[in-house]
């Protein structure tokens, strides 16, 4: 595992996103493990004890904070930052892509090395990462690259002062997180309740925003120009960009984010839009512009949204204060990956 002077080298560098590093691995560095019960008791303790029974099995140190209450959320995660400073271990999130990333949020400032067992509905991060869904296999796959010494450098995403993982939006789009939210707690956490809940949205709501945008890329480029839109997309995740047909340079991991605009549009175009999405073919629909940049800063024009603006990141809204600035955020991430040919055998 990296060592403070290789992490303080790396951030000072710059890194290519996706690079695998590797350093002497540490048999017995410890796991803090965060873990929001969040889709119910049953599914947490099942998970719990998978990944309890995996660490006795592997002989291997390990601590899991289970976090039963939202409020406790923010604490317990501080609180696995101060043990692994203190005992050379690493952090883990042990939930859906929000929990990753409200966990990322402490931990990528420390430079501590970072481990995910994913536990949500879509895990955008760990599949595009290449980790194992099931809490056993995936906390198997974390103790192999803990011993192996194996981090990978995760491109981040920044809005303002927080950090996105997957993807950051406003308009429509996080008004369709928060009806999904309300299906999903009504009727089950599935993707099939998901795909409904947001088919139900597009059919019954709309927005519409007035945005001046001013952006910049790593090629030197600058621009700005106002825009009409019903939702603005920044994404930071190369499997759900291939999904939808946003492809980064034609599936390669770049340095930058991808941006799409979609515009103002009435019931019938919103489903069409979706179905573009669904056969990934967005890329295709009328209308809509993406592009990819380093920055972009987006002040809303509209008088009712001049104070504040409702946002979306990793799946979770918020409301935030304009102008808001995405970027590429200066430090990687130091994702704990398994080593090159790791199977579960």
């Amino acid at each position: 595992m990296a060592t403070s002077s290789d992490r303080n080298e790396v951030q000072a560098s710059g890194f290519h996103p996706g690079e695998t590093i590797a350093s002497a691995g540490e048999e017995h560095r410890p796991l803090f493990i965060v873990m929001n019960a969040g889709s119910g008791r049953r599914n947490a303790d099942a998970a719990r004890d998978a990944i309890d029974r995996q660490l006795r099995e592997a002989g291997h140190p390990g601590e899991i904070l289970l976090c039963r209450k939202s409020r406790d959320l923010s604490s317990l995660i501080r609180r696995a930052v101060e043990l692994a400073g203190s005992h050379n271990g690493v952090i883990v999130a042990a939930g859906g892509d929000g929990t990753i990333r409200t966990v990322a949020q402490q931990v990528i400032s420390t430079g501590l090395p970072f481990g995910v067992i994913p536990k949500g509905t879509f895990n955008y991060f760990a599949r595009d990462n290449g980790l194992p869904q099931d809490p056993y296999t995936a906390a198997k796959a974390l103790i192999a690259g803990v011993r192996a010494g194996t981090e990978r450098l995760v491109k981040v995403g920044q809005l303002n002062d927080q950090i996105f993982l997957v993807n950051a939006s406003m308009g429509l789009y996080p008004q369709l997180l928060e009806d999904r939210e309300t299906y999903k707690q009504r009727y089950g956490r599935s993707r099939l309740v998901a795909l409904w809940a947001g088919l139900l949205t597009l059919i019954r709501r709309n927005a519409e925003m007035l945005l001046r945008f001013e952006y910049a890329s790593g090629r030197q480029e600058h621009g700005a120009e106002v825009v009409r839109a019903s939702t603005l997309f920044v994404g930071n995740n190369a499997l759900q960009l291939d999904q939808v047909g946003l492809s980064e340079d034609n599936g390669e991991r770049t340095a930058e984010l991808t941006v799409l605009v979609l515009p103002a549009m009435n019931a019938i175009e919103r489903l069409s839009i979706a179905l573009r999405g669904m056969m990934g073919r967005l890329n295709q629909a009328p209308d809509t512009s993406h592009f990819q940049c380093r920055q972009l800063s987006v002040e809303p024009l509209a008088r009712a949204q001049r104070r504040k603006v409702k946002i979306a990141m990793d799946g979770e809204s918020a409301w935030m204060r304009p102008p808001l600035v995405f970027r590429v955020a200066p430090r990687p991430l130091r994702l704990v990956v398994p080593p090159t040919g790791w199977s579960d055998a």
